[in-house]
């Protein structure tokens, strides 16, 4: 995995034995989005088979994944904080089927998992439930909570994230959805507030984050990001 900027620089100024003494101790990862963390290879070996399915290699949103996907492997600039959000739709085209979702959680998975030093010892994975041509949310959460549970439980769970920019509706069916993942003892620990911070109505999201509350999730939000 390549580092770039300030981490980078930091990296670079440790040495090997300060290195391996950071990679030995136990770490808990608490804010590991899904379609941020998936690995680069992950994501080519996705952009490829896009590119030449035969409804999207010619189309405007073919040509958006190649773009987006050329940006990561260079390594993207992100000096504010929009930078990155314009890099998702490439990376949501690469989730919006079952397999693709699937393999792209395996990968993150397996990144902070797995191997002789993993990144992290407890990883709290989130995502926000979208519905695509292939899925919609439930499957959409079924699908990463497969995944999710091939772990042991005191190894890796699901953070629910609702996006600023879901209307009512939606966020009725996430709430459902949720009761639903819980009854079933789904491992679901949490809900999240995230997305555009320029967007929505904090206030708006409240009655839908006392409700996930009663239902025994804990509770996380993005604030103060502008």
């Amino acid at each position: 995995m390549q580092i770039y900027g300030p981490a980078a620089a930091a990296l670079d100024s440790l040495s090997r034995s300060q290195i391996e003494f950071l990679q030995r101790i136990p770490k808990a990862e608490l804010h590991a989005h899904l379609n941020g963390s998936i690995p680069i290879h992950v994501l080519q070996e996705l952009a490829a088979e896009y590119l030449t399915s035969p409804q999207d290699a010619s189309t405007e949103a073919g040509d958006m994944v190649k773009a987006g996907i050329e940006k990561l492997v260079a390594g993207p600039a992100l000096d504010e904080i929009h930078d990155f959000f314009h890099l998702f739709p490439a990376i949501y085209a690469l989730t919006a089927t079952p397999d693709g979702l699937a393999r792209a959680t395996r990968g993150v998975l397996s990144v902070f998992l797995d191997g002789d030093t993993p990144q992290c010892t407890y990883l709290e994975l989130r995502s926000t439930p979208k519905a695509t041509e292939g899925m919609d949310r439930e499957r959409y959460l079924n699908v990463v909570l497969d995944a999710v549970e091939r772990y042991p439980a005191d190894k890796a769970t699901l953070i629910i994230s609702l996006d600023r920019r879901m209307g009512n509706e939606v966020l009725k069916e996430c709430i459902q959805i949720l009761g639903k993942l819980k009854k079933e003892g789904r491992r679901v620990v949490g809900i999240d507030l995230c997305g555009d911070p320029k967007a929505g109505d904090m206030a708006e999201f409240a009655p839908y984050f006392a409700e996930a509350h009663k239902l025994g999730l804990g509770v996380t939000l993005h604030i103060a990001e502008v």
